[in-house]
């Protein structure tokens, strides 16, 4: 690791880093994180039984959603040209894990992307589950985003 930081001027201010003397490189990083629910709310997910809708169609547009807006929440992001993203969820007996594989031609890299795939796709499952997680008390006892993760980066040089 470098013991210089890019993301700062000399005077210590932030600032994007800049990335115009780089080389266009292919670039992929994939991203994993899982919601914990209760056994219900997982069996009417596999069952498409949610009221609001098909949880998994639609937390794969927002996941996909995230990843092509990215550099607009995240200040120091480039804007990058997005070339591919693959969304994946895993229905187990007691989560959703959701993978999302992000591609690019570019001078930077596509972890952030990833990443708010990942969180965006899981915070669009809980939306769309939480009056079946809410208990008496109006709490979310078993309902948790955890682990997210970057999983896999890879640049390939032109």
């Amino acid at each position: 690791m470098s013991d210089e930081f890019t993301h700062v001027d000399d005077d210590g201010d932030a600032q994007m880093v800049d990335v115009g003397g780089k080389a266009n490189s292919e670039r992929r990083a994939v991203a994993r994180g899982e919601i914990s629910l209760s056994e219900s709310t997982i069996a009417a997910i596999a069952a498409d039984d949610v009221a609001k809708g098909d949880v998994l169609a639609t937390a794969r547009i927002g996941a996909i959603q995230a990843v092509k807006h990215t550099w607009e929440t995240i200040p120091m992001c480039h804007q990058i040209p997005i070339t591919n993203v693959d969304v994946e969820f895993d229905v187990g007996e007691e989560a959703v894990t959701l993978t999302v594989a992000v591609e690019t031609v570019g001078k930077t890299g596509c972890e952030m992307e990833a990443l708010e795939g990942v969180t965006t796709g899981l915070n669009v499952v809980w939306d769309m589950v939480k009056a079946s997680e809410k208990d008496a008390d109006g709490e979310y006892p078993v309902a948790a985003i955890e682990d997210v993760r970057v999983v896999e980066k890879s640049v390939e040089r032109a």
